[in-house]
C-alpha cells in the first residue's frame, strides 16, 4: 500500500512540475529590472561566478567581483567588458577569513556603494572520505561554504533592511538537501548554508522587510571543474549540468524573486520524498 501511495505521489508531482514548466514557457513570469543594482558575487574568478558577473553586467547592473585569485579576477573583468559591461569592480578577498571580508566590504561601500544583490557563490570541496580529510581542509570548507555567508550578510544586510530593498542569493547545492559519500564536509557546509539562508529569510519576514528577497539555489553537479570526474548514475534523470544553463536559471530565479531553485526540476520531487513522513529519514 505504501509503495502504491508513494508511486502515485511521485506521478502527481512529476506531472505538476512538467505542467508548471510548460505554463512558464507559454506565459513567462514578469521579471524585475536589475539595471542600476549593485551586485556583489563571491567566487567570481571562474565558473558560475564568472558567468553570473557577465550576465548581470549585460543587464545593466554594476557588478562587484570578489575572488582570492587576482589573475582569475582580471580575466573575468576582461571578459565582462568584452561583453559590453560598463561598471565592473574587482577585489581580492579571502572568503575564509572574517576580517578580510569585513575589510573588503567596507572598501566596497566607500568606493562603489551599498550592495543591493548579494550572491554568495564561493565554494570549496575536499572530495575525500571523512577519515581521510585533513582537519585544516575541513575547517576551510566550513569557513568558505558556510561562515563566509554569515560575515557577508552582517556586512551588507543592514543597508538592505534600512532601504527595505535587496536580494540575498545563496548558491548552495543538492548536497545541502541530501548527504553523499566522500562529501561529508561539503554536505555539512551546504546543509548549514541552506538552513542559514532560510532562517535569515524568516527573520526578515518577522521584521516585515518584505522588500529584501531570498533565493536559495541547489543544483546537481555542474561541469565547472570543481567536480572533475563526477559522473551521474542516471544521466537522463540527473545529468551533470551545463554552467551556462545554470547561470541563466539563477538569474531568472533572482529576477522572479523565486525563493528556492532546484536544478534539474526532478530534484523538487526527490526532495519532497525525502521530507515526506514515510520517507527514510
Amino acid at each position: 500500500m505504501n509503495f502504491f501511495l508513494e508511486t502515485l505521489r511521485f506521478i502527481v508531482f512529476f506531472v505538476y512540475y512538467l505542467l508548471e514548466s510548460l505554463v512558464f514557457l507559454v506565459v513567462p513570469v514578469r521579471k524585475k529590472n536589475v539595471s542600476g543594482e549593485i551586485v556583489l558575487i563571491t567566487g567570481a574568478g571562474s565558473g558560475i561566478g564568472r558567468l553570473l558577473a557577465i550576465k548581470f553586467a549585460s543587464l545593466g547592473a554594476t557588478v562587484v567581483l570578489w575572488d582570492i585569485n587576482q589573475e582569475a579576477l582580471n580575466c573575468t573583468v576582461k571578459v565582462a567588458r568584452e561583453n559590453g559591461a560598463g561598471r565592473v569592480h574587482s577585489y581580492v578577498c579571502d572568503c575564509s577569513k572574517r576580517q578580510d571580508i569585513y575589510r573588503v566590504a567596507d572598501q566596497v561601500k566607500k568606493e562603489v556603494g551599498d550592495v543591493s544583490i548579494l550572491i554568495n557563490n564561493a565554494g570549496v570541496v575536499i572530495g575525500k572520505r571523512f577519515l581521510d580529510s585533513p582537519d585544516s581542509l575541513v575547517d576551510k570548507t566550513m569557513e568558505v561554504n558556510t561562515m563566509a555567508h554569515f560575515w557577508t550578510y552582517k556586512a551588507f544586510i543592514p543597508a538592505m533592511i534600512a532601504a527595505n530593498h535587496g536580494h540575498l542569493v545563496s548558491i548552495a547545492s543538492c548536497a545541502g538537501l541530501c548527504g553523499g559519500s566522500q562529501l561529508s564536509d561539503y554536505c555539512a557546509s551546504k546543509f548549514a548554508a541552506v538552513g542559514f539562508a532560510e532562517s535569515i529569510d524568516m527573520e526578515l519576514r518577522a521584521l516585515r522587510k518584505t522588500g529584501v528577497k531570498t533565493t536559495i539555489v541547489c543544483p546537481f553537479a555542474i561541469n565547472t571543474g570543481m567536480f572533475d570526474g563526477v559522473k551521474s548514475k542516471w544521466p537522463n534523470l540527473l545529468p551533470v549540468l551545463d554552467p551556462e544553463y545554470v547561470a541563466d536559471r539563477i538569474i531568472s530565479a533572482v529576477r522572479q524573486n523565486q525563493e528556492m531553485l532546484l536544478i534539474p526540476r526532478i530534484l523538487y520531487v526527490l526532495h519532497f520524498f525525502k521530507r515526506s513522513p514515510t520517507g527514510k529519514e
